[in-house]
């Protein structure tokens, strides 16, 4: 009998945690991600795996993979390619965007031409050079990964590019208890397993949403452009963003419905940082996070 797409990435997720320990909700919530058809933005300092997770999950998708170190000398034709002059005509020679996986390492030391060239790509899954329009492979999936403490030599990323990131992952450090594998065993990275991801995503499509689950979502959007600690609510592309995660959660937990702790558990990847505070918010010491729970238990989220 034929695996199904879901017994494979089953098969994927327990690769990884091969490869990365401790990090079992991090991997979770990046083949949702992908599921979902979305971006992921992976936060956390240095050293806690972000890189190896990606390229651990590009080897054993099966999936083609390119690495961009983004410097503050990179330019936007470093990531999408540019024409070349040969044997009496202009060619155009693809960039590493033209990958499935595309690991866009430490993205806020790049200046705002190249993340505005990366937002392009994200959000149209083309690339355009010379007035032509290149598509971008697919499954494509930007994984991009920055460091929350080191500001000096950054530039920030701009609230637009925020929102094209369907998730922000957190990488936290492991607990006490995988410490010891983590000093003693070396990483297994996967062999190629060959998982059916426009099939799976078309499943996940697929997951029904209970209409009480819509109107939480509904509720809790508009409580986000009511509440005064935020300079902006939840716009539509974020709330579509939540329940994709949702779906995905639900869909990798073998759930045929999406039940209130993936409509909780997909919250907290998709809505902090599209939601800004004020500066009287941030002195007071509120947080995205903190604001969230508040808001889901208003709306009705357990």
């Amino acid at each position: 009998m034929a695996e199904t797409p879901l017994q494979a990435l089953a098969r994927l997720r327990e690769a990884l945690q091969e490869v990365l320990f401790g990090q079992e909700e991090a991997i979770e919530a990046l083949l949702a991600t992908l599921l979902a058809r979305g971006h992921a933005l992976l936060e956390g300092v240095p050293g806690l795996g972000k890189t190896l997770l990606a390229e651990s999950f590009a080897k054993g998708s099966g999936l083609s993979y390119k690495r961009i170190q983004f410097t503050p000398d990179l330019l936007p034709q470093d990531l999408t390619g540019s024409e070349v002059f040969r044997e009496g005509r202009f060619e155009f020679v693809k960039g590493p965007l033209f990958a499935q996986v595309v690991l866009a390492d430490e993205i806020n030391r790049a200046p705002p031409k190249v993340q505005s060239a990366l937002l392009e790509a994200m959000q149209e899954r083309a690339v355009t050079a010379g007035g032509v329009r290149y598509p971008l492979p697919e499954p494509f999936f930007v994984v991009a990964t920055q460091n929350p403490l080191e500001l000096e030599g950054t530039y920030p990323l701009p609230e637009a590019q925020l929102d094209r990131f369907t998730a922000k992952i957190p990488f936290r450090p492991p607990r006490r208890e995988v410490w010891l594998r983590i000093l003693t065993e070396e990483p297994r990275i996967p062999e190629p397993l060959g998982v059916d991801f426009p099939k799976a995503q078309e499943e996940v499509r697929g997951i029904r949403v209970a209409r009480e689950a819509l109107e939480a979502i509904t509720h809790v959007a508009f409580l986000t452009q009511e509440d005064r600690r935020l300079r902006m609510g939840l716009s539509p592309r974020g709330a579509k963003a939540w329940l994709a995660l949702a779906r995905a959660l639900a869909y990798l937990r073998a759930k045929p419905l999406v039940d209130w702790k993936e409509l909780r558990d997909a919250a907290f990847l998709a809505l902090p940082h599209r939601l800004f505070l004020t500066e009287e918010a941030l002195y007071e010491g509120e947080s995205a996070e903190g604001i969230l729970k508040e808001l889901l238990k208003k709306g009705g989220i357990p």
